[in-house]
């Protein structure tokens, strides 16, 4: 079987509204979702917190949680806490707009809902090169620090000459 760009959407789109309408009954409540993401731009590798709010009438937790995608990626189910918040988690290999869906499964209560928002993400910024690393992070070039009260011994004689040098 030979996967296309249509396919991979189509089982994405299958796929979310299975897990939308999977766990709410007929006389559940409209519930509204909302999902942020902290930061909302970041460097590759770097964590990203994404929060779904699950607003509903009635007590959204339990069910079977929050699903979050990146794309059509799944990244992880998550349950709802009481606070009606759920919350995940994400890091991203690969630099651009990751459109990120968080989509509430509902519960007996609650009917499912999802929102979506954007995570920017950027390259990994590049490290200094392994030899310079080397010589300076404290590899071959050790640096110390001697006699900070640094005592000089002159006489008085010598000394006015010094600063008679400096004055002209």
């Amino acid at each position: 079987m030979r996967i296309t760009q249509g396919r991979t959407r189509l089982v994405f789109v299958t796929a979310l509204a299975a897990v939308l309408g999977l766990a709410s009954p007929a006389w559940a409540v409209p519930s509204g979702t909302t999902v942020t993401a902290t930061p909302q731009s970041a460097a590759a590798g770097a964590p990203v917190q994404l929060v779904a709010t699950v607003d509903c009438p009635a007590d959204p937790a339990g069910g079977l949680g929050v699903t979050f995608f990146d794309g059509s990626d799944l990244l992880g189910t998550v349950p709802v806490h009481a606070n009606g918040q759920a919350s995940y988690t994400a890091t991203f290999a690969t630099a651009g707009s990751h459109n990120i869906t968080a989509a509430y499964n509902g519960n007996a209560e609650c009917d499912a809902s999802h929102d979506t928002t954007t995570v920017q993400v950027t390259s990994a910024p590049t490290l200094p090169a392994p030899g310079f690393c080397l010589l300076v992070c404290g590899g071959l070039i050790n640096f110390s620090v001697g006699d900070i009260n640094n005592t000089v011994n002159i006489s008085e004689g010598t000394y006015r000459a010094q600063v008679q040098r400096h004055l002209r």
